[in-house]
């Protein structure tokens, strides 16, 4: 019961940075009037899958806060998960789906503006994505100690590249990959840490 529990969770919370990597292996290397119908195609089907890798995050926070330290983390942990997916969203839409459909359509002089906007919009994202990191790995740290440490590593490496790489290969698609890795391992923290507290209740009771 408990793997098939973990392996659930591990699933969820890795199921989107695993296809944005599969769509970084294919996302076009430059934006050319050769590529741009690709290019703004992909981008609309990644729409929906970019707010989604916040739920390697969500998921091992959930319930109510409680009214201490952890709770504000929390709290700060969902506000900064927010911000990621509403500005990165703004990034796919403005530097993807938009700029695109421009240059596909023989627009000249606009892509440029939208790639600025886009990377502005991406970068505040990112950094929303940061802040929710580092408030989630503080929580989990409270909770389940030392065992989320590698977890938490890779997932800050991974927000640090993920500021500059978006999906593109390969470091971009390292990058998703990386927080799929750090999303499976922290699970198997927090599911080990709950095993080990269960150990010492039965010991105790006896």
């Amino acid at each position: 019961m408990r793997s098939m529990r973990v392996l659930r969770t591990t699933a969820l919370v890795t199921a989107a940075p695993i296809l944005l990597a599969v769509a970084g292996l294919v996302h076009p290397r430059h934006l050319t009037p050769t590529t741009a119908g690709d290019w703004a195609g992909l981008h609309i089907a990644l729409l929906p899958v970019f707010p989604f890798l916040v739920l390697g995050l969500v998921v091992p926070l959930w319930g109510r806060p409680r009214r201490d330290a952890e709770g504000a983390l929390t709290v700060l942990a969902w506000l900064g998960s927010l911000g990621y997916a509403a500005y990165y969203s703004g990034l796919d839409a403005v530097a993807g789906i938009s700029a695109g459909t421009v240059v596909d359509h023989g627009v000249h002089g606009a892509a440029g503006r939208l790639f600025a906007t886009g990377d502005a919009l991406g970068r505040v994202g990112v950094y929303a994505l940061a802040v929710a990191c580092l408030a989630t790995c503080a929580v989990l740290y409270r909770r389940h100690g030392v065992r989320t440490l590698p977890g938490a590593v890779v997932l800050l490496a991974a927000c640090w590249s993920f500021v500059d790489s978006h999906i593109f290969w390969p470091r971009g698609v390292l990058t998703m990959v990386a927080f799929a890795l750090a999303f499976a391992l922290l699970t198997a923290a927090t599911f080990s840490s709950g095993d080990d507290r269960a150990r010492s209740h039965t010991r105790t009771s006896r």
